[in-house]
């Protein structure tokens, strides 16, 4: 068989720009070379409906044990009892979760997708919107900060049967604990979605999610460092609030609702090669290297939040807890969709991004969105962080210069080039 040449000359060029580039975009990282082992192996060949032990194929005794393992260092990393490592991805571990709680209108209380939250939070245009009645809760426009007594009151008006907590792009941390004191006073159940901060709660630098929420979602990579994939966990498993029974009239635990809302309920065969790059990525992130490398993100994203308000940049809330922040740049006269161009031409990726209360369309925005996860695995630490941000500042206040991000990007390649995309 003749080797594809044309799709692993584009895999080279991919490589080329992800080693020379400034990866900023919040969502992404680089793994381990053994997170992209793992990922390649012949487990990739193996269907395995179904859950360790209770498969619908024949010759699962390996991957059964792959997957056992996946979940018990999960289970371990996060101090949890249970967890589905099956999810293709965050947005399928949360349509799984709707999936297990919800009814066709039911109400969902999610984060408005324009002040930061995601998609799967109720959009209309996603599964979450089309499917339920949806309600939102956003951010002060005077603070930045999410505005927990309007959450409270659109919940004991509305009555919704799920609030989600969580966000693509909040660079703050949340008050889980404010948020079960109004789940309980209105009965809803509490999913929260820490696909970006995982990394960083299970290093102990932020709240613990799992002390107050009723249901724990994740994607595995951003600052988890895995491959691509989601997964679904409980602290406490319990009784399902509303009354499910199995077929003998015993009321199901909320961890079965879960399990079948995956499988069958939203995907076919778990991909058992991503669940083996998973087992892999929980085992480095529960080491104390990986703890150092966490703070280190915090470290860099809170030095380059601070020289970025000292450019003028308006960063929303003012600053950042975890790995990102959120820019408006109406301050300086430009939108998020030439500024992601104009960086890109300078090989800086970031993406444009809605801030809360924002006069542009989706398409264009007010805004970007920026994380240090990425360049903090490739070895960059704080005293670089001073450089990037002169970059990005020239790169934006040259925007129609193709000549000055002709330059600005030979010297991101020269600042880039010799670190490996995985130093830590």
């Amino acid at each position: 068989m003749s080797r594809d040449t044309a799709i692993f000359d584009l895999i080279e060029k991919e490589n080329k720009r992800q080693l020379e580039g400034i990866e900023l975009i919040a969502s992404e990282n680089f793994v381990s070379d053994q997170v992209m082992e793992a990922m390649g192996s012949v487990l990739t060949n193996k269907y395995a409906e179904g859950l360790p032990g209770k498969r619908y194929y024949g010759g699962c005794e390996v991957v059964d044990q792959v997957e056992n393992l996946a979940i018990e260092r999960l289970k371990k990393l996060f101090n949890v009892t249970w967890a589905n490592v099956q999810p293709h991805a965050g947005s399928q571990a949360n349509y799984a979760v709707t999936l297990a709680c919800l009814e066709p209108g039911d109400g969902i209380l999610g984060f408005d997708l324009s002040h930061g939250g995601h998609l799967t939070h109720g959009s209309p245009v996603n599964f979450s919107g089309k499917r339920f009645t949806n309600f939102f809760y956003g951010v002060k426009k005077e603070t930045g900060y999410v505005d927990y007594d309007q959450m409270e009151e659109i919940a004991l008006k509305e009555r919704p049967k799920l609030i989600i907590c969580g966000a693509s792009a909040y660079s703050r941390d949340w008050d889980y604990a404010r948020i079960r004191a109004i789940a309980d006073k209105c009965g809803a159940v509490i999913l929260a979605d820490i696909s970006h901060p995982a990394g960083l709660i299970a290093a102990g630098i932020l709240n613990d999610p799992f002390e107050h929420c009723h249901i724990v979602t994740t994607t595995t990579h951003k600052t988890l460092r895995g491959p691509r994939g989601g997964v679904i966990m409980l602290r406490h498993d319990f009784e399902n609030p509303w009354g499910i029974t199995t077929r003998k009239g015993t009321v199901r635990k909320m961890s079965s609702l879960l399990d079948s809302a995956v499988f069958p309920g939203s995907q076919g065969g778990p991909l058992e090669h991503v669940i083996a790059a998973k087992a892999v990525a929980f085992e480095e992130a529960s080491t104390e290297e990986y703890k150092t490398y966490m703070r280190q993100v915090v470290t860099n994203a809170q030095k380059m939040a601070a020289l970025l308000v000292a450019k003028g940049y308006d960063i929303i809330s003012g600053g950042t807890d975890n790995h990102s922040m959120l820019i408006d740049l109406r301050s300086k006269g430009l939108n998020g969709k030439d500024a992601e161009n104009a960086l890109v031409k300078a090989e800086i990726t970031v993406n444009k991004n809605m801030v809360p209360f924002d006069t542009e369309s989706p398409f264009v925005t007010s805004g970007i969105r920026i994380g240090t996860a990425a360049i903090t695995t490739r070895g960059i630490k704080e005293d670089q962080i001073d450089t990037i941000v002169d970059l990005i500042d020239r790169a934006l206040m040259n925007k129609d210069n193709d000549a000055e991000l002709a330059n600005i990007k030979n010297e991101v390649h020269t600042l880039m080039s010799n670190l490996p995309l995985f130093t830590w």
